[in-house]
């Protein structure tokens, strides 16, 4: 694992004073999900997602003292864009799902990480770093990403059931981050839901098959896909 302090994103003079006007009134900004997870492996990104425990009019007040552009892209979900020296940041506020349809839930604030990490999809990316590099990883991502185990936050079944397109993405991140036999649990349940991808729009599944096709070598996936009956529901 390579330490994130060598990742330009955040050490950058963006993310330095993005992250002191979002903590002005105590809060503690984290960055989470791909690029902490590619960062901890050594790879650049530049799709920079922000969790706080703080409310979304308070992150945007806070940015716009000082000087911070802000959009507000999805505040019923918590959610603004923050833009500085060019860089897009998504900042999105704790948050629990009360209630899944699909790709939209309605959702709740919330101050607790733990919550928030337990809504994510998988434990590689559920993995949070405050300004420091100093990681927060109560799903044990880190121990994941380093063992190639692709693995879903909780209950496999319940992570799909919020969202179908998840039996995909789990294709796609065993072919980028896996190694060896995939989890069992996860291949279950992506199995037993298998489907359900018809429900979910051509554009969702055209546009996560592309991704997986775009991995360095999908053919293993592929083979996991037709062995647990996901293929023909794609194709």
């Amino acid at each position: 694992m390579q330490p994130l302090m060598q990742q330009t994103w955040l050490t950058s003079a963006a993310s330095r004073a993005l992250f002191a006007a979002l903590g002005a009134a105590g809060a503690t900004p984290r960055f989470v999900g791909g690029c902490v997870r590619d960062g901890l492996l050594g790879r650049d990104s530049s799709d920079l997602d922000i969790a706080i425990d703080q409310l979304p009019e308070d992150s945007m007040r806070l940015l716009e003292d000082s000087g911070i552009k802000v959009v507000p892209t999805g505040l019923k979900h918590g959610t603004i864009t923050a833009i500085h020296h060019g860089q897009h940041f998504e900042v999105t506020a704790l948050r629990v799902d009360v209630e899944n349809f699909g790709r939209h839930a309605k959702v709740a604030f919330t101050d607790d990480w733990r919550l928030d990490a337990a809504r994510r999809d998988f434990t590689i990316n559920a993995i949070y770093a405050d300004g420091d590099g100093q990681l927060y990883d109560p799903a044990g991502g880190r121990a994941d990403l380093a063992a190639g185990r692709v693995r879903f936050v909780g209950d496999a079944g319940q992570r799909i059931a919020e969202d179908k397109l998840r039996i995909l993405r789990f294709f796609r991140f065993q072919a980028l981050f896996g190694q060896g036999a995939p989890d069992g649990d996860a291949l279950a349940a992506c199995a037993a839901a298998a489907p359900g991808i018809g429900g979910l729009s051509g554009e969702r599944v055209r546009d996560e098959i592309f991704k997986l096709l775009a991995a360095p070598d999908p053919s293993s996936s592929l083979d996991l896909m037709a062995g647990a009956g996901v293929l023909q529901h794609v194709l």
